[in-house]
This record gives C-alpha cells, sequence and structure tokens, in this order.
C-alpha cells in the first residue's frame, strides 16, 4: 500500500508527534518508506487542499490528514475545525480513496500533548491503523 500524510506544522510540538506515530505505524504494518508521501502544510486549514493535491497527482491508497487546533477565545477555533471537518467529509466523498482525520480538536495545549502521545495515546497511531483498514475494506469490496 501507498499513503500520503499531510501535516500541518502549528503547534509542531503536536503535530510532529502525530506525524511520527503514524509513520511509525505504517512502517510497522509493512508499508515501506518509500511509500510514505509527507507533506506539511502551515496551518490545519490547508490540509484539505494539500491532501486533495496528494490524491489527483500521486498513486495512493489513502490520505492521512493530522493537525492540532487549540480553543482560544475567538471563534477562529469553531471556523477552522468546521471548515477543516467539512472538506475531509467532502474529499471522502469526491475521491476514490480514504482521507483519514486525525485532526486535534482540544480546549488546551495540555489535552493535545494527551493525545499525541500522552496518557490517552497518540491519535496519529489510530489514524494510521484507520488509513489501513479502510484502504483494506476498499481493496476487499472492490473484489
Amino acid at each position: 500500500m501507498r499513503f500520503g500524510i499531510v501535516v500541518a506544522d502549528w503547534n509542531p510540538e503536536v503535530t510532529h508527534a502525530l506525524l511520527a506515530g503514524a509513520e511509525a505505524t505504517l512502517r510497522h504494518h509493512g508499508v515501506i518508506a518509500e511509500d510514505i508521501v509527507v507533506k506539511h502544510v502551515p496551518g490545519t486549514f490547508e490540509i484539505t487542499v494539500a491532501a486533495q493535491w496528494l490524491a489527483e497527482y500521486d498513486d495512493l491508497d489513502g490520505v492521512i490528514c493530522l493537525g492540532c487546533v487549540i480553543q482560544g477565545e475567538t471563534p477562529h477555533f469553531t471556523y477552522i475545525c468546521q471548515g477543516v471537518t467539512h472538506g475531509i467529509t467532502e474529499l471522502n466523498l469526491d475521491y476514490n480513496i480514504p482521507f483519514i482525520f486525525g485532526i486535534l480538536t482540544t480546549l488546551n495545549h495540555l489535552q493535545a500533548l494527551e493525545r499525541a502521545g500522552g496518557k490517552h495515546g497518540n491519535k496519529g497511531i489510530e489514524a494510521a491503523v484507520t488509513a489501513i483498514r479502510m484502504a483494506t475494506l476498499q481493496r476487499e469490496i472492490e473484489k
């Protein structure tokens, strides 16, 4: 299998930990390094268009979308989360490969760290497992 990963560089302590978990998990399940295409974007909002570009210009079995949005004092959090959620949903419906939602939407930085290798595990690992399972399901259905 061949996977793309789009990771936001905003909140890099969190997002790069998610990336490390996702890459290690893909490799653990037999995906070779050359079949993992990683692209970095400035922030979470830019993930959807980069994921679309990967789907259009590379032969992938799925795209893992990794980002982190931490609630602040303005409605910015809500707009970014809604936009990215809608965008990834649309990509799943428009393309014939799975796009995996690996976006943390937390109330504070500590909650994000707890989900990027802390006491709640690493959601990047979960996203990679989901990508493998969905790609496998698609192959089974297409037979």
